[in-house]
């Protein structure tokens, strides 16, 4: 069991430089968690997506369904409190803390390429490559 990122989850959904590492992620392990926020987040990276051209709206949509269909029930709610503790103690934006208050409350690691994430959890957070 582990937390994963968005981006993770687009990598792997959305081939490029880093969907084969999300791919053998996945293999390795393939049990994903994240907090519910990284339904909004897939969303506008699509959203990018849509507006570059690069998906059709009904791509976009199919995307959007595998990739829950992969995360249901394995979204979670987090405490705000923390949420905030670990952005005083950080320079991580809330968005990103989310994930780390995920991985905190299962006591599992964080996958993630955010280098603000990784040098300020070292201890909870790992680098997809």
């Amino acid at each position: 069991m582990i937390v994963v990122d968005t981006n993770v989850v687009a990598y792997l959904y959305l081939p490029g430089e880093f969907t084969q590492r999300a791919e053998s992620l996945l293999k390795f392990d393939p049990n994903w968690n994240a907090p519910v926020l990284w339904r909004s987040e897939f969303r506008n990276i699509l959203a990018g997506y849509l507006r570059r051209g690069v998906l059709s709206l009904a791509h976009a949509v199919a995307v959007q369904r595998e990739a829950e269909d992969l995360m249901r029930n394995a979204e979670f709610d987090v405490d705000s409190a923390e949420v905030l503790e670990l952005v005083r103690g950080s320079d991580c934006s809330a968005y990103d803390c989310e994930f780390v208050a995920v991985a905190n409350a299962l006591d599992v690691r964080l996958v993630t390429m955010d280098k603000k994430l990784l040098k300020a959890f070292p201890d909870r957070c790992n680098s997809l490559s």
